[in-house]
């Protein structure tokens, strides 16, 4: 099973970070696309009170259905991450309704995939701000973040939902879903 090992970090200038990873030997893997996220659960939040996720995800054309469990967070954080590809998201949306299971919530962004072959480093632009990921082997992460001029201090351990409420709670916004519709009208 594969084990995602990642930090995020607050960006402030998209470009100025794309400028950065080039200059320190990243290559686009994958240019800027739409990306949307559902969560699913079960009544009652089981998979939440447990800390696990169920997402089905749709980058451009592609769709993906993931399953994380509980986390480690350390300077890292650390999940058990099963992945697969599925080839209609509409139709798996309705076998995990047909299981029991319903949309809890709903994010978007627009991702851009770097590597310097030895990890991965994402570039989001979300409804509440831009976001960067840098996921691999812990040593590399930190070498990365010291490449790009990031301090440890900065490092984000938390998930685009709970980054969502802690926005919408400081914001007063009537956002129930970070998506860039949900986020324009709620203000």
């Amino acid at each position: 099973m594969k084990r995602e090992i990642e930090i995020k970090l607050r960006v402030g200038n998209v470009r100025a970070l794309a400028g950065k990873l080039r200059a320190v030997g990243f290559r686009l893997v994958t240019g800027r696309t739409h990306e949307v996220n559902t969560l699913y659960d079960l009544p009652g939040e089981v998979l939440r009170k447990r800390k696990e996720l169920l997402r089905v995800r749709q980058y451009g054309s592609e769709w993906t259905l993931t399953h994380k469990s509980r986390g480690r967070i350390g300077r890292h954080s650390s999940r058990v991450e099963l992945e697969t590809c599925v080839s209609d998201g509409r139709k798996m949306d309705a076998i995990l309704r047909a299981l029991g299971y319903g949309p809890s919530f709903r994010y978007e962004k627009f991702r851009a995939e770097w590597t310097d072959g030895k990890g991965i480093v994402v570039v989001d632009e979300t409804p509440i701000g831009d976001f960067c990921e840098i996921e691999g082997a812990p040593r590399w992460i930190d070498a990365t973040a010291k490449r790009l001029g990031v301090r440890r201090e900065e490092y984000i351990m938390k998930n685009y939902a709970t980054l969502f409420g802690e926005w919408a709670r400081e914001t007063g916004s009537g956002a129930s879903e970070m998506t860039f519709r949900a986020v324009r009208v709620g203000r």
